[in-house]
């Protein structure tokens, strides 16, 4: 008998235990944010999800009473961001990033200062738009046209690479349809479109905010965006998969994040307050810098991330790449 009670008096204490638990977490969300939020950002300003994060602190510090505070904390492959991030162990610290500013890590580092479930989906915010450009007077108008010279020309030509999953992805391809283009390594994605628009690299995928600047002076065309769908900005240029060769495609995928132990309650409260400020005005503004707004919950954003990594995994097998950790 005695026994009995005892274990209706721990079931009736675990109950208590986890209501109490659920509407702590309730208050949290309600009562979120209750000082200065600030979006940690892994590129640098005038970057498309610069742009992003600026377009969204402006609203969101309207919508939650309280300001929004974007920093740049560009360099280390993303990494100081990150770093940043996960050690405030605030909520109040969001990061707002590019997925390609981290997907590819385990395949390009070692010992890394964070675990992959330290970044925490929050919402999904838009795609960048990413583009495969060659110089303006290079004798190439398709994807297809860039494929046939490489063939003809093995080793003579050189690509633009900047650290990261969009570099990655890039040589994975290059090596599954046997092209020989050299690698010509840089650290800022803007000296590549440079040198791009010199005709001193021949071929660079990158985001259309980072060629926009070369491509108005009419130093480099485009060949085709790497998204799943036309941009709008440029609607006349393919996709690589209209093009014919759907193994390039990739959404410059851009969200939002939070840290460990975060509320799936709060997540999605942040969530449905990023899509009520997504109106026509940011739309159009995202449009005119190389972005596509996409707007999606906790769930959507990860499921883009781990279609993602599943690509990347594909090409590291491709190229012999084990992951480092």
């Amino acid at each position: 008998m005695a026994h009995r009670r005892n274990r209706l008096l721990f079931a009736v204490g675990l109950g208590s235990l986890i209501v109490a638990t659920l509407g702590v977490a309730g208050s949290r969300a309600a009562n979120w944010p209750n000082h200065p939020v600030r979006f940690l950002v892994t590129l640098g300003a005038g970057s498309g999800a610069d742009i992003g994060a600026r377009l969204f602190a402006d609203r969101l510090s309207r919508k939650w009473s309280e300001p929004v505070i974007v920093e740049n904390r560009p360099g280390g492959d993303g990494l100081l961001a990150i770093n940043a991030f996960v050690t405030a162990h605030d909520d109040h610290v969001l990061l707002f990033s590019p997925a390609a500013s981290f997907t590819a890590h385990p395949y390009l580092h070692s010992g890394l200062p964070y675990k992959p479930s330290d970044l925490v989906p929050i919402a999904q915010v838009s795609n960048t738009v990413v583009t495969v450009a060659v110089p303006a007077d290079m004798k190439v108008n398709s994807v297809k046209e860039l494929v046939a010279l490489a063939r003809a020309e093995p080793g003579k030509l050189n690509w633009a690479g900047v650290t990261g999953a969009l570099d990655f992805m890039f040589a994975g391809w290059l090596n599954s349809e046997h092209l020989n283009i050299s690698k010509v390594p840089y650290r800022n994605p803007v000296d590549a479109a440079k040198d791009l628009g010199e005709g001193r690299v021949q071929v660079y995928e990158a985001s259309l905010a980072i060629v926009q600047p070369q491509l108005a002076a009419g130093k480099v065309k485009l060949l085709a965006v790497t998204n799943t769908q036309r941009a709008p900005a440029i609607s006349a240029i393919p996709t690589v998969r209209e093009a014919g060769y759907p193994a390039l495609t990739l959404d410059g995928l851009v969200g939002l994040f939070g840290p460990t132990g975060m509320p799936p309650e709060l997540r999605k409260r942040i969530a449905a307050d990023v899509s009520a400020v997504a109106d026509k005005t940011i739309a159009d503004r995202m449009t005119t810098t190389g972005q596509i707004l996409n707007v999606g919950g906790p769930d959507d954003l990860e499921k883009s991330i781990d279609d993602q990594r599943a690509k990347i995994a594909a090409f590291a097998k491709l190229l012999g790449i084990k992951p480092m950790q």
